[in-house]
């Protein structure tokens, strides 16, 4: 059975969802998280939504 639905929900953000990671400055990469980094809320990808959860440094 197909999964038609699978990532509807980023169609309606800026780029579908995709931009630069305010952390590890990857472009063109999945940012769907909002993070506060040094006080600022930014968008960050799943890499680093994981590795700030982990404990891990930039």
């Amino acid at each position: 059975m197909s999964k038609s639905h699978r990532g509807k929900g980023i169609l309606d953000k800026p780029a579908r969802g995709r931009g630069t990671c305010a952390r590890c400055k990857k472009e063109g990469i999945k940012v769907l998280y909002e993070q506060e980094i040094d006080g600022n809320k930014a968008q960050i990808c799943k890499y680093c939504k994981a590795a700030i959860k982990n404990g891990k440094p930039a």
